[in-house]
């Protein structure tokens, strides 16, 4: 695995890059944005670790940056940001997932290998998500129905292209929770259910064949 850093800190920087090197993984640290978007530049990463409060370029602005030239990166910030605006900014952004400081260096490791699993999940997959006339296009990150453009948060747009991956199968609350929230996702709320409905008013409300169902008592199924 290859993990970018992105980090200001030197002392953090220098402990996050020897847990990495222990489990025998590949990391590269940059200690502001500019160097960070110039070593993005280079190469490909599975999984891109980004401060926020950055020298030269901030975390927010390098990661819509990364996020307009691949759509499909894993990016995780790390920050001590916590409150819910800096998060709904940081997911705003693009964000996969967002981690305050301090931190278990465990868990930071258990969200760089989630995020790591999703991007290889959708490796394989098509660039164009298709079911009946809703495309989903993961390069450009542009979702249509009936040729219709719909906009859609960030949010929406992850949870809409997990159900489309797995289109024809029943997903759980707890799926969508690990795969397109954090590992650590209070399944007792109602965020996951607010925000399906969200996505079925944009993507079935004016159009009569509906794609997103409710399978009760197991979870969510899209299905022309």
């Amino acid at each position: 695995m290859t993990i970018l850093l992105v980090e200001d800190e030197v002392s953090l920087a220098s402990f996050i890059q020897k847990g990495i090197a222990s489990e025998g993984y590949d990391l590269k640290v940059a200690y502001d944005g500019l160097m960070g978007q110039r070593l993005f530049d280079q190469q490909p990463y599975d999984v891109v670790v980004l401060d926020v409060n950055l020298p030269l370029l901030n975390g927010f602005e390098l990661c819509r940056y990364i996020k307009q030239h691949s759509p499909r990166q894993a990016v995780l910030l790390l920050t001590a940001l916590d409150g819910l605006a800096d998060k709904e900014s940081g997911f705003g952004a693009g964000a996969d997932d967002y981690l305050v400081k301090p931190f278990e260096f465990r868990e930071l490791l258990l969200r760089i290998r989630a995020l790591a699993r999703r991007s290889a999940d959708y490796a394989g997959q098509q660039p164009v998500l298709q079911l009946a006339d809703l495309s989903l296009d993961t390069n450009t990150r542009t979702v249509q129905r009936a040729g219709r453009r719909i906009e859609l948060t960030s949010r929406e747009y992850a949870l809409l292209e997990y159900l489309l991956v797995n289109k024809g199968r029943t997903v759980s609350r707890i799926d969508i929770a690990e795969k397109v929230w954090d590992l650590h996702f209070d399944t007792n709320t109602n965020i996951i259910d607010v925000y399906i409905n969200y996505l079925r008013k944009k993507i079935d409300k004016n159009f009569e064949q509906k794609l997103l169902h409710t399978v009760v008592g197991m979870g969510y199924l899209m299905q022309g």
